[in-house]
């Protein structure tokens, strides 16, 4: 037990964390809902927070810019092996700009615990102000 403890806390066996979007496409101002997907690891841990930041990626200007922020403070006590599920919500801003070659979103998610090394998630969605994609119109 002992053994397993010490290997958590350098990020082997520790729970993980997974955003489940039911989409990947958005329009500027939509509302994005889905959840986080919280599976135990080899052994109970503590919960203390987990971030949730949509990042934008400018290939031109090689930046990252945190575009919104939702942190959930929580003392959750994650079971060994137990899966979990907490609701998410965001509203993307309506003056967010479309999707290109050079501009990217992603959600950066990071789960932490009261002892060991944080899980980390990313996932990626398109914004288009007209749902189109490859020149094809996707349905809602």
């Amino acid at each position: 037990m002992l053994l397993r403890k010490y290997m958590s806390l350098i990020g082997i066996g520790s729970a993980q964390i997974d955003l489940i979007l039911p989409k990947h496409m958005y329009k500027a101002g939509e509302h994005v809902s889905g959840y986080f997907s919280i599976k135990g690891g080899t052994i109970d841990q503590q919960l203390k927070r987990i971030d949730c930041e949509l990042i934008m990626k400018d290939q031109r200007k090689d930046i990252e810019k945190i575009i919104d922020l939702r942190t959930i403070l929580t003392s959750k006590r994650i079971q060994s092996v137990e899966l979990y599920e907490i609701p998410f919500a965001f509203k993307l801003p309506a003056t967010i700009q479309d999707s290109s070659e050079e501009i990217s979103y992603h959600f950066k998610t990071k789960l932490t615990f009261d002892e060991g090394v944080e899980s980390k998630d990313q996932d990626r969605i398109l914004i288009s102000q007209n749902n189109m994609k490859g020149g094809y119109i996707l349905n809602d």
